[in-house]
């Protein structure tokens, strides 16, 4: 598979969206990507709310790349606590003190999962920094574009942060082909109007675009408007799967 066009720009990246638009496959994704181009990256695990798609959970495929993890472990829950509030201000400055370096935040879905972002809002806007929010009109509690603009501005209250780009998502895990994508395209792009956000790509499913994204989906490229193609792979599995 050729390098995905679409890359961060700053050190530090927050993916924010949704419950179950996908946040934390792309940040998996993301960050393996960026250690096979050679960058020092570590995951934040910041959900503390929802315990099934949490990008700990896959701590061996990253260490397995080489990427770091930090992620609550009191008791065996996800629940948040000094310890961890004492490694991720560290990991936020270590990720600007020189090049080469990633810090990749999987921030829980909604203002519910975004109150724990907030607790780092200072720390995160003291520097560059990216926050992609994440898009799935296939999701069925955001499938109006007004809606899913309505949730962003309740995750920005939250976080304290702002958003800088839209990602789109649109997915129906297995069943995804291009048909599915390409009908996420215009309510992606609406949401990124209405929230006054370039639209930074579109996700594709690697296995159907394992040597050009932008040959296989044509539709997707640049001059579809549709940002990037960015080829996914699936590692985020249900439990009931």
């Amino acid at each position: 598979m050729t390098a995905p066009a679409w890359a961060p720009a700053a050190p530090v990246l927050v993916i924010t969206g949704h419950y179950g638009v996908g946040k934390t496959n792309l940040a998996l994704n993301l960050a393996l990507d960026a250690a096979a181009r050679g960058l020092e990256v570590t995951v934040v695990d910041l959900d503390v709310v929802n315990p099934f798609f949490r990008s700990s959970d896959y701590r061996a495929l990253l260490d397995e790349a080489g990427v770091r993890t930090i992620a609550p472990v009191f008791a065996g829950t996800n629940l948040d606590g000094p310890s961890l509030s004492g490694t991720i201000l560290p990991a936020i400055e270590q990720a600007r003190a020189g090049e080469g370096r990633l810090l990749i935040v999987d921030a829980g879905g909604d203002d519910v999962g975004a109150t724990a972002l907030g607790r780092f809002a200072r720390a995160v806007a003291a520097g560059p920094y990216e926050m992609l929010y994440v898009v799935n009109r296939s999701r069925n509690l955001t499938q109006e574009p007004a809606e899913a603009a309505e949730v962003l501005r309740e995750i920005e209250a939250k976080s304290h942060l702002a958003a800088t780009a839209v990602a789109n998502n649109t997915h129906l895990q297995g069943d995804t082909d291009e048909a599915v994508v390409a009908a996420g395209i215009p309510f992606a792009q609406e949401v990124a109007r209405l929230a006054g956000l370039p639209l930074a790509f579109t996700t594709v499913p690697a296995e159907t675009a394992c040597q050009d994204a932008d040959r296989q989906f044509p539709r997707f490229g640049r001059d579809g408007g549709a940002g990037e193609a960015y080829p996914v792979r699936v590692y985020v599995r249900t439990p009931w799967q």
